[in-house]
C-alpha cells in the first residue's frame, strides 16, 4: 500500500464538528490555516474550473466581521423580530474563533458545468480543509446561519450576486476532550447494489 488506510479512516471516522463555544483559548496560526487551504484546492473540479472561494478572517479582521455580521442580522430584524441572544452569539463566535473562512463558489460565467457541480467541488474542498483540521488536532464548525446567504454577505466578501456562499468555517483548538464517535447507519440502509 502507498498509504496507511487505517490512519485515513481514522481521520475520517474522527472528523466531528465542534462549535465555537467549545474552543479553547489557544489560537490557530496562518500558517496551519494556508495548509488546509492548500488541502482544499486537490478536490475534484470538473474541467477545472476550481470554483472555491476563501474569505479568512484573523486578527482584528475577526472582530470586524463578527460586528459587521451581527449589525447585518440586526439591520434585517424589525424590532419585534430581533433577538439580542442571536445577535451576541453571531459577534461572540467571532471573538472565540481563531479563524473564519467564509466560503464561496464563484460562478464560472461561461457556464462550463452546471452550478451544481461547482457546489459539489466547493463542498468536497470544505471536506478537505475538515480532513486535514482533524488530522492536525483543530476544531472547526461548519456554521450556515445568521446571514450567511444573504446578498449582504457575498458583497462584502467579493462574490457577484449570482455566485453563492456555502457557509462559514470556524476554526480553533477543542478545549476539551475530542468528541466521541457518534453512531451511523450501516451501509445497507443507503446502498443499493445492483451486481445481476
Amino acid at each position: 500500500m502507498k498509504y496507511s488506510l487505517s490512519e485515513l479512516n481514522e481521520i475520517i471516522e474522527n472528523r466531528r464538528t465542534i462549535f465555537p463555544e467549545q474552543f479553547s483559548e489557544r489560537k490557530v496560526q496562518r500558517e496551519q490555516v494556508e495548509k488546509l487551504i492548500n488541502a482544499a484546492k486537490w478536490a475534484p473540479t470538473h474541467r477545472l474550473t476550481q470554483p472555491w472561494r476563501f474569505t479568512i478572517f484573523m486578527g482584528q479582521g475577526l472582530t470586524d466581521f463578527g460586528k459587521f455580521h451581527a449589525d447585518l442580522y440586526k439591520d434585517s430584524k424589525t424590532a419585534e423580530d430581533f433577538s439580542q441572544m442571536k445577535y451576541d452569539k453571531i459577534f461572540s463566535r467571532a471573538s472565540v474563533a481563531s479563524a473564519i473562512i467564509v466560503v464561496g463558489v464563484k460562478r464560472d460565467p461561461n457556464a462550463k458545468v452546471p452550478f451544481v457541480e461547482e457546489i459539489a467541488a466547493t463542498s468536497a474542498a470544505v471536506q478537505n480543509i475538515a480532513l486535514m483540521a482533524t488530522a492536525s488536532g483543530l476544531a472547526l464548525y461548519w456554521g450556515t446561519g445568521g446571514m450567511t446567504f444573504s446578498d449582504e454577505m457575498k458583497s462584502h466578501v467579493g462574490l457577484n450576486e449570482d455566485d453563492q456562499i456555502i457557509g462559514q468555517l470556524f476554526l480553533g483548538y477543542p478545549a476539551g476532550e475530542w468528541p466521541r464517535k457518534t453512531p451511523r447507519k450501516p451501509m445497507e440502509y443507503f446502498t443499493d447494489w445492483r451486481i445481476d
